[in-house]
């Protein structure tokens, strides 16, 4: 249900939008020409709380702001349209330790160095003929990626420069709507309520990816659209400055924080896992580097949790309609009904079962004050 619409500033309001090019299925390409405007009398949060960095120290709420700052901020972050790749040995500059947010597709691999995505927060491409969405925000430590697609439409996106909880804003050229990164979900213009389904991604370190993956591609460093690359190698959340601030509620933009889940801290990294209409968080350093053999919405499901890149995997544990219940010794990951080993992407190495492989469950990882606001009530898993 969209809030009781209030006369929106007159430089927002609605006037015809271009009708955008359909994206073709080899590559997207760069926005050109005019964009939609943005709705305002349609959206599901108070403008207010959509709030614009404006980059000089200052921000400014979508209530107050006209259309030439609007304009003027607009993929300010620059997202990558035409993205470009290199093999693995192009992952040469990265650390061992560096995360990357991993993809799969058509047999193939895809790693995004999150020191990249600081920098440029989306890539639109299509990969084995998906349209694609690779997203990272930064400030909640959401990484995901999204099936561009919403009914037979295919979108574009960029990125507002704006906040909502402390989170992305995105919009699409489609129509000028704007969406809440971590949750999918419009909430400003003619899409409000629209969501987009999550495909199924990770976020782990570059040593284990590429071990896995030994033939992954990874996103070049020198885009062609990109003319001045930014210092990809400095990471300005390293060093866990910033969480602690998360921790003491000084959040860099607005947050509701009465509103806040306090179950656990702020920037305590979980990930939560989707069976049916049932979202259950894991907060991975609770977890440790280990597995949970748990239930949702009746269907058995395990985790397996690194915290060495705070991250982890959720899986059904059904296999040829057997339940397995697995467990982790000295970093090796076996099932207990035929003692066969599994890697961390549900795929078994040996034994009884070896070249069987776990179905992966989509799942979202971010700071839990993120993933809270974009699933209020979410169940949270807790120590036995």
């Amino acid at each position: 249900m969209t809030v009781a619409p209030e006369t929106p500033p007159a430089e927002l309001q609605t006037t015809a939008g271009p009708t955008l090019t359909q994206v073709q299925p080899t590559k997207p390409a760069p926005p050109t020409g005019p964009q939609p405007a943005l709705d305002t009398t349609k959206r599901s949060v108070e403008l207010d709380q959509v709030v614009f960095d404006t980059f000089n120290g200052s921000s400014v709420r979508l209530s107050d702001a006209n259309a030439e700052l609007v304009d003027r901020l607009r993929d300010a972050i620059q997202p990558i349209y035409t993205p470009a790749y290199d093999d693995v040995s192009g992952g040469g500059w990265l650390n061992d330790s560096d995360l990357v947010l991993g993809y799969e597709a058509g047999g193939e691999a895809f790693a995004y160095p999150i020191n990249m995505l600081n920098f440029h927060e989306l890539v639109n491409d299509i990969i084995d003929g998906v349209p694609v969405l690779v997203s990272y925000c930064p400030l909640c430590g959401s990484g995901v990626v999204y099936d561009r697609r919403v009914g037979d439409e295919t979108l574009l996106f960029g990125n507002t420069s704006a906040l909502y909880e402390n989170d992305l804003v995105m919009f699409d050229y489609n129509s000028g709507s704007y969406w809440f990164q971590t949750a999918a979900e419009a909430i400003v213009g003619t899409r409000t309520g629209t969501r987009l389904t999550p495909l199924l991604a990770t976020i782990i370190t570059w040593s284990v990816w590429k071990e896995l993956h030994p033939d992954t591609q990874v996103l070049a460093r020198n885009q062609p659209e990109i003319s001045q690359p930014p210092g990809y190698d400095r990471d300005p959340f390293a060093g866990g400055a910033y969480e602690d601030r998360l921790n003491e509620f000084k959040f860099p933009f607005p947050v509701s924080i009465g509103d806040l889940d306090r179950r656990l801290r702020a920037s305590e990294v979980a990930i939560s896992i989707r069976v049916g209409d049932v979202e259950k968080a894991y907060p991975l350093r609770r977890i440790g580097n280990t597995v949970v053999n748990d239930e949702i919405a009746g269907e058995p499901v395990v985790v397996f949790s690194q915290i060495d890149g705070s991250n982890g995997n959720g899986f059904l544990r059904t296999v040829d309609e057997r339940v397995l219940t697995f467990s982790q010794t000295d970093g090796v990951i076996t099932d207990t009904e035929t003692g066969s080993t599994w890697d961390f992407f549900g795929r078994a190495t040996s034994g009884e079962l070896e070249d069987e492989t776990l179905e992966l469950i989509t799942a979202r990882r971010a700071f839990w004050f993120s993933l809270a606001f974009a699933v209020p009530g979410i169940e949270l898993w807790e120590t036995r």
